[in-house]
């Protein structure tokens, strides 16, 4: 179902857990609390619905209907809206896969759109909720724990891409197949991808730490949100040498492959010589024994004693300059 959990919460304490959106909008404002509504893959008239009721941005409204948005952090008025790109390591594939997740923060209300398995909001809420004191300083300390959970989510996707690097730097001078090409450059975009979904999350987080004291965010979640931009700086570092191995991969392939190719070439063209030096040294006797064979009545020295000692003569010392020219060449 498109609403995965909901619950109202007063004083970082869930209260009620209402069963359908509009009677989420009506516990929250019959106990002052606040409203965090858990949708997954939701229809548009369900969006639409927690649109009008929190007065949402059309524009906002838009991206989260549409989908496919680049990992952003915008506020609309006192409502902030932000796109991750959380990611997770297939490892029965080796393919990295990367979903959609879009956030509204109100002072009242959290809203989430997930459009796929990760993160573990579930894992976040239910952390949240086994801390009181922190759910407690409202919608900015529930975005901490999401942005927390998704950049922890990221270190298996880190985990996983290392290995896989790992194991091309070991094929990279025992592996003749051009599928290893194919799979560096495979490997590179994933982690071009992942690069655009870490990356921006930097700039996010400072950009929430600047407006900390302007909308009166607790100290120990700034530091929170600190922690949180130390990790993603680390894992965006961490991406970039990915990148630049993967890069240096493969141009060391495919400088191997031409090496081999070459070398493939160079002695394709000694074996062509070897067998066009015998060919030629077969050919002369062939030749003249064609020659003498064609039995005309006034063929050269036919009547003389010594004629058929001279021709074979003749083969073998013909034979024997030219495998000499040849052996000196260095054809043979």
């Amino acid at each position: 179902m498109p609403l995965i959990d909901n619950g109202v919460y007063v004083a970082g304490r869930r209260i009620e857990d209402p069963r359908s959106l509009d009677a989420t909008y009506a516990l929250m404002r019959e106990h002052d609390g606040m409203g965090w509504i858990g949708l997954y893959r939701p229809s548009p008239d369900e969006v639409r619905s927690v649109a009008r009721e929190f007065d949402l941005h059309p524009l906002a409204v838009e991206d989260a209907l549409l989908g496919h948005q680049r990992s952003k952090l915008e506020r609309y008025d006192e409502i902030l809206f932000a796109v991750l790109r959380p990611a997770r390591y297939v490892d029965s594939e080796e393919t990295v896969e990367f979903g959609e997740l879009h956030i509204f923060l109100g002072p009242e209300f959290v809203v989430t759109i997930r459009h796929a398995e990760s993160p573990d909001l579930m894992q976040v809420r239910k952390r949240m909720e086994a801390n009181p004191t922190l759910l407690a300083q409202g919608p900015e300390a529930v975005l901490y724990a999401i942005l927390d959970q998704v950049v922890d989510e990221y270190e298996p996707v880190i985990a996983g891409l290392e290995n896989d690097i790992d194991e091309i730097e070991n094929d990279l001078f025992t592996v003749e197949s051009i599928g290893l090409s194919e799979r560096i450059y495979n490997l590179s975009r994933e982690v071009i991808n992942f690069q655009r979904a870490v990356v921006p999350l930097v700039k996010m987080l400072d950009n929430l730490q600047r407006g900390s004291d302007k909308y009166g965010v607790d100290v120990e979640l700034q530091r929170g949100l600190r922690d949180v931009q130390d990790h993603t700086l680390l894992i965006a570092e961490r991406v970039a040498s990915f990148r630049q191995i993967l890069d240096n991969a493969l141009t060391v392939h495919a400088t191997i492959v031409t090496r081999r190719q070459t070398d493939q070439s160079i002695q394709q063209n000694e074996e062509v010589k070897k067998i066009s030096s015998w060919a030629a040294i077969l050919f002369t006797p062939t030749l003249i024994a064609s020659i003498y064979g064609m039995n005309f009545v006034h063929m050269p020295e036919l009547e003389w004693a010594f004629g058929y000692p001279f021709a074979l003569g003749l083969m073998l010392a013909l034979g024997i300059v030219l495998y000499a020219v040849f052996k000196k060449r260095k054809w043979l």
